[in-house]
């Protein structure tokens, strides 16, 4: 992949969770281990999806946010609970989507959802 996406992606990268360095794994313990790996993640999922023009990275955060919810994906929700927060949308607004979950997904996905959330929101 190209050193265009790899930038387009730390960018949209930085907008989310703050300065990145060590390729684009942020915080995950897993980027220590596979640093490629999350450096590919960076230019493939947030330099070709993330940066593209037709959603910002606000509507894309609560984009990202629903589905990890519905899919159960508890450890990466966490992370793009903390990235929706930094660009811009409220507590109170994620919470209503995650509880939105329990229609298309499912009470227990709501559910797990939800913790997760407690752990990353509540102590605002």
């Amino acid at each position: 992949m190209s050193d265009d996406l790899a930038a387009a992606g730390k960018a949209v990268q930085e907008q989310l969770w703050g300065p990145m360095t060590g390729g684009g794994g942020g915080g995950f313990p897993a980027a220590r281990l596979a640093p490629e790996f999350f450096g590919l993640v960076q230019q493939f999922a947030f330099g070709m999806f993330w940066a593209r023009e037709q959603l910002g990275v606000k509507e894309r955060s609560l984009v990202t946010v629903a589905q990890l919810a519905a899919l159960g994906k508890t450890d990466e929700l966490k992370a793009h609970l903390r990235g929706a927060r930094n660009v811009g949308w409220t507590k109170e607004e994620l919470v209503e989507v995650l509880m939105q979950t329990a229609v298309y997904a499912g009470v227990p996905a709501a559910v797990n959802a939800l913790g997760a959330a407690a752990e990353v929101l509540a102590p605002e």
